[in-house]
């Protein structure tokens, strides 16, 4: 029995952490909104992490499911407003429309681009969000470029200050609940034969054939159970806490790129890597923005590459070294 929830160990200081960012987003005048932004970041690193830590693939194109999920729950609400009686049901319904849609869209660029390796995989999915964006600007799909403005259905659906109360804080505690989420199931990837897989994938793509794993199944797996998560994210950072969808900004590319920074700051393939990445990023970009706005792209891109250089596994891939025979490895993974 011991040796059974052992396996849990890990996660203590991840839930810790985010103990800790509640507290202080809820007891410390105006912290509410940097802990939020954390909280984001951290959650889009532990959702990335769960493909890119655990096969090496790096997916350019990682945002286009952020942005569908936003779409799923946009379309939830606007097409489900006229319906009496939903109330709060009609946020869940938003939340399956963006799973169901990330997992599409998840199949279908699978199915071409996990046929790839390395670098071509990485250049196969560059276009898959300018690609999707100009898709639905070009047919306007949903509205195309104008977007979609439903501020109007959730006050009508939940009530002003119901819907107020949804923007500026429920929505960021489901983005809580996601990062939550993501680390038990990194975990559990981590600790089970789909953990074993991919890290042989990982190591020797050839040699994990060779010994009989079936790596297109479990990158596969990989694959769809981080664009889900992307979907959620999208569905609760974007939709709900600020109720519009405008395709630039849904689809803008920076947030892959964020995502890939947060993950090799922390450690690749590990648990407690996005965490400790999201926060040195977030906290990083925020302070340099406000100390010296407009030259903090210029003071942080070298931070981050000697931090990279530095620690070449990450941070948290460093403290699994130093402290590998001590105590604390259990609780670092």
């Amino acid at each position: 029995m011991k040796k059974e929830s052992a396996k849990y160990y890990p996660l203590i200081p991840v839930f810790a952490t985010y103990l800790v960012l509640f507290l202080i987003g809820r007891n410390v005048s105006g912290m509410w909104q940097l802990v939020a932004m954390l909280l984001f970041y951290c959650a889009l690193g532990q959702a990335f992490n769960i493909f890119l830590g655990m096969t090496g693939y790096v997916d350019f194109g990682y945002v286009a499911f952020m942005g569908v999920g936003t779409y799923g729950m946009a379309l939830a609400i606007t097409k489900l407003a006229h319906i009496e009686g939903l109330g709060i049901a009609i946020i869940i319904i938003g939340f399956v429309m963006a799973l169901f849609m990330a997992t599409l869209l998840s199949l279908a660029v699978g199915a071409v681009a996990l046929r790839l390796r390395g670098a071509y995989f990485a250049i196969a999915t560059i276009g898959v969000n300018e690609g999707f964006r100009f898709f639905i600007e070009g047919a306007r799909i949903w509205n195309g470029s104008e977007g979609m403005i439903f501020t109007a259905e959730l006050n009508q659906i939940l009530g002003r200050e119901t819907a107020s109360t949804l923007m500026t804080f429920w929505a960021d505690i489901m983005v809580l609940v996601i990062a939550l989420s993501a680390a038990f199931i990194t975990l559990y990837y981590i600790k089970s034969k789909i953990g074993y897989a991919l890290t042989a994938l990982r190591e020797d793509e050839d040699a994990a054939k060779v010994m009989g794993i079936n790596v297109t199944k479990y990158k596969i797996i990989a694959f769809i159970t981080s664009a889900c998560f992307a979907g959620l994210l999208g569905a609760a950072s974007w939709a709900l806490k600020t109720p519009y969808v405008f395709p630039p900004e849904v689809f803008e590319i920076h947030y892959t790129i964020e995502a890939i920074i947060i993950v090799l700051l922390g450690g690749s393939g590990t648990l407690l890597g996005p965490v400790v990445g999201g926060l040195i990023y977030g906290i990083s970009k925020y302070y340099l923005s406000i100390f010296i706005p407009g030259f903090q792209l210029l003071i942080f891109a070298p931070i981050i590459i000697i931090i990279i250089v530095v620690f070449p596994e990450g941070v948290v891939g460093m403290l699994k070294n130093r402290f590998k025979d001590s105590a604390l490895a259990q609780f670092i993974v």
